[in-house]
C-alpha cells in the first residue's frame, strides 16, 4: 500500500459491514415487534410526544433509515461542507478563544476588570457597553439618567475610549464590542485609540457586532430607519476590507434574536438571512464577495437543548457555504467559512436557586463547543440578578478551563458525526432554515420583512408558546416551576451608582470647553454633507468628527438631521 493510501481516510462503509435498507427496515419491524412493544406494555412513556426545546418532533430512536444525507454532505472538517467544522484539526490544533463579555461603570473600572480577566487566562477582551452608550446618548443627556455604567461600560468621546484600554497591548489581544447602530462611531473610537497607541490599522484584531439588522428584528436598539442604517454598516465593511484587514466588520447576530423568544430555527434562519442581505448590500456596492467575506463572522446563542444546538451549529456551517458558493459565487475557501462565536444564554438562567445556572452554563457551553464554535462567553450564575461579580466571572471562565483541560472534549473533531440523530436533527434543522428563506425572500427580503412585521411577529409567537408551556408545568424549569425552595439568595451583590454618570459628565463638559470649536463644527457639518450623497463613504468624515472631539450623541444627532429617526409599527 502506497504512503498516500495509507493516510486517506477511511469511508464511511469500510469499517463495518454494509447493511441494506431492507435489512435495516426488516430490523426496525422486529426491534418494533419483540423488544419495543412488550416494554410499552409493561411500561408506557412519560408522555405522547416528546419535542426539542424549538419544538421539533423526536422519535423514539433513530436508525440508518432515518438519515438521508450522504457522506458527502457530511465529510471531513476542513473540506466543504464544512459540517464538521472548518478547521481540519479544529482543537486538537488550537482551543477557541475564551472570551468573557464585561463592562460597567466608568472606563477605568472596566480597564481594571479586563486587566484582571487577562490575568486570570482570558484570551481575548469583549466589550459590554451601557444603554446610553447603544443608544447613541452622551453621559449627560436627560435620557441618560439613572442608566449611565449600569449594564455596561460608558464611552461617550475619544477620550472615553482611550482610558478604557489604557494598557492594554492592542496589537497582540482581539477585541470583541458588542456594539451595533452607533457601531461605526466606537469603532472610529478604537480605531484611533490603537493609531494613539502606535500600533498600525493592519495589526488590530477584533469585531465589531455592527448586525443592525438584528436590532429590528430582536433587541430594538436602533437609531435610524433600516435602510440607511444598512447604508453605514456596509460603509464599515467597505472601509475594514480596505484599511483594517484583519477586523471583522460585523458579527452577524442570532445571540439577541434567540434572547427574545425565537426558536432554533428561527434564530439560525433570520441570522443567516441577514448575513445574506449584507453580502449582496456589499456587492451592490461594487465589493468583489472574495474580498470581504472571509472577514464576516457570526454571533450565535448556546440553550439548553443539547443535541438541538449542536445540530444547529452544525448545520449553520453547511448553508453559509453552500449560499456563498452557489448564490454568490465566492471561491476563495475562507468567503466559505461560517466563523462563529458562541455565548450561553442568559435568557436560561434564573433569579430563583442561582448557583443551578452554572449547570446550564456547563451543558450549554459544552453543546457550543461540541458544535465546533470558534470563540465562547461563559455567563455567569448571577447574570439574571445583576452585573456579574469578580467570582462568578472567575467561575464562568473556569468552566471553560475545565472543559479544554480536563475533560478530551477536544480530542477528536465532530465526536456526534455519524450519530444518526445527530445528523437527522442537522437534516431538519437545515430544511426548516431554507423554508424560512422562501418565506423572506418571497417577502421581498429583509428589510421588507422588517417594515412589515414579519420577523417580530414570528418570534412573539414562539416566545408566547414557550411561556404558556412553562406557565402550564408542560416545560420544566428547575427552581422556578419545579423543584423550588423557599429560601433567601446568598450572592454578593454588585452595585454601580450615580457616580460614574456625575464623573462622565464632568468629563464632556471640560472637554467641551477645551475644543476647537470651529474645527468641530466644521467636521460635523462635512458629516452631514457626505451622509447626504449615496457614493461616499461616511467612516473617514466619522474619524475627522472624532479627531474634533465631537462627542457620540453629537455624531449621532448629525446623522439623524441627515436620516430621520425610526419608530416601529406595533405588531400585537
Amino acid at each position: 500500500m502506497s504512503a498516500a493510501r495509507a493516510t486517506t481516510p477511511p469511508g464511511p462503509s469500510s469499517d463495518r459491514p454494509d447493511r441494506s435498507h431492507d435489512a435495516v427496515r426488516a430490523a426496525d419491524e422486529r426491534w418494533r415487534e419483540e423488544t419495543l412493544r412488550p416494554a410499552l406494555e409493561k411500561s408506557p412513556e412519560r408522555r405522547p410526544r416528546f419535542e426539542t426545546l424549538g419544538g421539533i418532533p423526536v422519535e423514539r430512536v433513530y436508525t440508518p433509515r432515518s438519515v438521508r444525507s450522504s457522506f458527502d454532505r457530511i465529510g471531513y472538517p476542513g473540506q466543504p461542507p464544512y459540517t464538521r467544522g472548518i478547521h481540519p484539526t479544529m482543537y486538537r490544533g488550537r482551543v477557541w478563544s475564551m472570551r468573557m463579555f464585561s463592562g460597567f461603570g466608568t472606563p477605568e473600572d472596566t480597564n481594571r476588570r479586563f486587566r484582571y480577566l487577562l490575568a486570570h487566562g482570558e484570551s481575548g477582551l469583549s466589550i459590554a457597553f451601557d444603554d446610553p452608550t447603544l443608544y447613541g446618548l452622551d453621559a449627560d443627556d436627560p435620557e441618560s439618567v439613572g442608566e449611565v455604567g449600569k449594564c455596561g461600560v460608558n464611552v461617550s468621546s475619544l477620550d472615553d475610549m482611550r482610558r478604557l484600554l489604557e494598557g492594554i497591548p492592542l496589537g497582540d489581544v482581539t477585541t470583541s464590542m458588542t456594539i451595533n447602530a452607533p457601531a461605526n462611531i466606537v469603532w472610529g473610537m478604537y480605531l484611533l485609540t490603537g493609531a494613539a497607541h502606535r500600533v498600525p490599522a493592519g495589526r488590530l484584531g477584533g469585531t465589531t457586532q455592527n448586525d443592525i439588522l438584528k436590532e429590528y428584528i430582536a433587541q430594538k436598539e436602533f437609531l435610524y430607519p433600516p435602510r440607511p442604517a444598512l447604508r453605514l454598516v456596509v460603509d464599515t465593511i467597505e472601509y475594514a476590507t480596505r484599511h483594517v484587514g484583519r477586523w471583522n466588520p460585523v458579527s452577524i447576530s442570532g445571540y439577541h434574536i434567540r434572547e427574545a423568544g425565537s426558536t432554533a430555527v428561527q434564530e439560525l434562519a433570520f441570522t443567516l438571512a441577514d448575513g445574506r442581505t449584507y453580502v449582496r448590500e456589499a456587492i451592490a456596492r461594487g465589493l468583489p464577495v472574495d474580498e470581504f467575506a472571509p472577514r464576516l463572522s457570526f454571533f450565535f446563542n448556546a440553550h439548553n437543548d443539547f443535541f438541538e444546538e449542536i445540530a444547529k451549529f452544525r448545520a449553520a456551517r453547511r448553508i453559509w457555504a453552500s449560499v456563498m458558493r452557489d448564490e454568490f459565487g465566492a471561491k476563495k475557501e475562507r468567503s466559505l467559512w461560517l466563523r462563529f462565536h458562541t455565548q450561553t444564554a442568559g435568557c436560561s438562567c434564573t433569579a430563583q436557586q442561582p448557583e443551578v445556572n452554572i449547570v446550564r452554563t456547563t451543558v450549554q457551553a459544552l453543546a457550543a463547543v461540541l458544535g465546533g464554535t470558534q470563540s465562547l462567553h461563559t455567563n455567569s450564575y448571577d447574570e439574571a440578578i445583576q452585573l456579574p461579580s469578580e467570582d462568578a466571572v472567575r467561575i464562568a471562565l473556569r468552566t471553560q478551563q475545565i472543559l479544554a483541560s480536563e475533560t478530551g472534549v477536544g480530542e477528536t473533531v465532530d465526536p456526534f458525526g455519524g450519530s444518526y440523530y445527530v445528523e437527522w436533527l442537522t437534516d431538519r434543522i437545515e430544511a426548516d432554515v431554507r423554508r424560512y428563506f422562501d418565506r423572506i425572500d418571497a417577502l421581498g427580503g429583509v428589510v421588507a420583512g422588517i417594515e412589515r412585521g414579519f420577523f417580530q411577529r414570528e418570534i412573539q409567537e414562539a416566545s408566547f408558546r414557550y411561556q404558556r408551556a412553562v406557565e402550564s408545568g408542560e416545560a420544566k424549569v428547575v427552581g422556578v416551576n419545579a423543584y423550588t425552595v423557599d429560601e433567601p439568595l446568598r450572592v454578593p451583590r454588585l452595585k454601580v451608582g450615580e457616580a460614574a454618570r456625575r464623573l462622565q459628565s464632568r468629563r464632556l463638559r471640560a472637554m467641551r470647553a477645551r475644543r476647537d470649536p470651529r474645527r468641530h463644527a466644521t467636521a460635523l457639518g462635512r458629516l452631514r454633507r457626505v451622509a447626504e450623497t449615496e457614493d461616499r463613504n461616511t467612516m473617514p468624515a466619522v474619524l475627522d468628527a472624532l479627531k474634533a472631539r465631537a462627542t457620540l450623541g453629537e455624531i449621532v444627532r448629525a446623522l439623524q438631521e441627515v436620516y430621520g429617526s425610526f419608530r416601529e409599527r406595533s405588531t400585537y
